[in-house]
C-alpha cells in the first residue's frame, strides 16, 4: 500500500472527488427523472396514464367506450393498470439511470 494512499494507488483526495462527481451525476438524473413523463395505456388503449419520473399523476385520458354504467368496475381496474405501469416504467428508467450514475453500486435512499 503507498503512504497515506489506498491500495491500488488511489488516494483519498481522488476518492472524494469521485465521490463529489458521482453525487452531482445523482442530483442532474433526479432532476431530469422529475421532468421525465412516462405514459401507458391499458385495455387495448382505451385507459391512459401518464406519469413523472418521481410517480406523480399528471393525467388520465379514457375514451368513451371505456365508460359503461353497468361496469364501472371495469373502468377502475383499467385505470389502475395504466397507472401501475406507467409507473413500472419511470421506476425501470429511474433504476436504469441511476446505475449508470453509481457504476451498479447499491447505495440506499436513492429515489
Amino acid at each position: 500500500m503507498a503512504r497515506g494512499g489506498f491500495p491500488g494507488g488511489m488516494n483519498m483526495g481522488n476518492m472524494m472527488k469521485q465521490a463529489q462527481k458521482m453525487q452531482q451525476d445523482m442530483l442532474r438524473v433526479q432532476a431530469e427523472l422529475e421532468e421525465a413523463e412516462y405514459t401507458a395505456s391499458a385495455g387495448g388503449g382505451v385507459v391512459e396514464a401518464t406519469v413523472t419520473g418521481k410517480n406523480r399523476v399528471v393525467g388520465i385520458k379514457i375514451q368513451p367506450e371505456a365508460v359503461d354504467p353497468d361496469d364501472v368496475e371495469m373502468l377502475e381496474d383499467l385505470i389502475v393498470a395504466a397507472i401501475s405501469e406507467a409507473m413500472n416504467q419511470a421506476e425501470a428508467d429511474a433504476a436504469e439511470k441511476m446505475k449508470k450514475v453509481t457504476g451498479g453500486m447499491n447505495l440506499p435512499g436513492m429515489f
